[in-house]
């Protein structure tokens, strides 16, 4: 027995060598630059309505301000979209899942949500970090619908 562990041992560790270069050469280690567009995109952000208003320098035009949502108006290059912050992550998810039959684009952090087209929403991502979410699909139109929030 004794003269098989050493045998085994450089092939395990040769093959794990070579699992950690596919890893490393696919993008796919620890902070590897093959991430593609990832690395443009920032730690997702957190904070009050006004500071990510102020963030994706929005001058926020407030539609709610209750206990369990904020929502404001804000606008880019012509181009409307809501911004929201949440007091729970369950009420953030609720709100999501029933707004996602309307269409549109969610960009989604933690107690936050901006809904607004896909380019825009995109483009806040930039600022923000976030998730990109879709909303519900409906008939053949240009972009589905988008909650009566952008444009």
């Amino acid at each position: 027995m004794r003269l098989t562990r050493p045998r085994l041992r450089p092939a395990v560790t040769a093959a794990a060598t070579a699992t950690a270069a596919v890893l490393t050469l696919a993008g796919c280690g620890a902070g590897g630059s093959g991430d593609g567009g990832a690395a443009a995109v920032p730690e997702t952000a957190t904070g009050s309505l006004e500071h990510l208003a102020a963030e994706v320098r929005c001058a926020p035009n407030m539609q709610s301000d209750a206990d369990e949502i904020r929502q404001a108006l804000c606008e880019k290059g012509g181009e409307r979209y809501v911004l929201a912050t949440f007091a729970t992550d369950r009420g953030q998810r609720e709100w999501i899942n029933t707004a996602k039959d309307y269409g549109g684009y969610y960009l989604v952090g933690r107690k936050w949500v901006a809904v607004g087209h896909e380019k825009v929403v995109a483009g806040l991502r930039g600022r923000l970090g976030g998730t990109l979410e879709q909303g519900t699909r409906h008939g053949g139109g240009q972009g589905g619908g988008h909650g009566g929030y952008a444009g």
